[in-house]
């Protein structure tokens, strides 16, 4: 079980050193893009629909690494009126039904995604990017972010996490 915790772990952090590393990117290619436009006067093309792409993919593929640090939005006032035993069921309830939603969607995805390489969908842009590339980071950001959900399921049950990030013994 340690491993398992341990690979998914190592697989989010890898996918947030991607995510950040498009969010960089993309910067790097709008100051391009501007730079083409504005002062050499060149058509830019591919730019726009880049940016927007490694945008999104960021935010899919980021979302695992977001978990895995318990960034995500949390409300901590009812489990920090629960016992230890309260906040476990909690977390777990929480967790169970964050997981079934990425699982959907990432069902959901896999049958966009497919049907995209499929088909050979392309970018209505001039640029005609094949549409599966950008609309892969859908199904594997969720099923990073299913994975991750299963380790920190697994680390509440086997006690090596605590719910919330709080103490048996923390009470209001």
């Amino acid at each position: 079980m340690d491993g398992f915790i341990r690979l998914v772990a190592t697989l989010s952090r890898v996918a947030g050193v991607a995510a950040a590393g498009m969010i960089v990117l993309s910067v790097v290619v709008v100051c391009q893009m501007v730079f083409a436009r504005y002062v050499l006067g060149q058509s830019t093309v591919w730019q726009t629909p880049l940016v927007t792409y490694m945008l999104v993919a960021s935010t899919f593929l980021g979302s695992p690494y977001v978990l895995l640090l318990k960034g995500h939005v949390n409300v901590d006032l009812v489990p920090i009126y629960l016992g230890h035993r309260g906040r476990v069921t909690l977390a777990l309830f929480a967790s169970a039904v964050s997981f079934a939603f990425c699982a959907v969607v990432l069902w959901k995805g896999l049958g966009f995604w497919y049907e995209a390489w499929e088909a050979g969908w392309t970018a209505a842009s001039a640029w005609r990017l094949p549409l599966w590339i950008p609309y892969l980071s859908l199904p594997l950001g969720m099923a990073l972010l299913c994975l991750q959900y299963l380790a920190d399921v697994l680390s509440v049950l086997s006690g090596r996490d605590m719910p919330f990030g709080l103490k048996p013994e923390d009470r209001a």
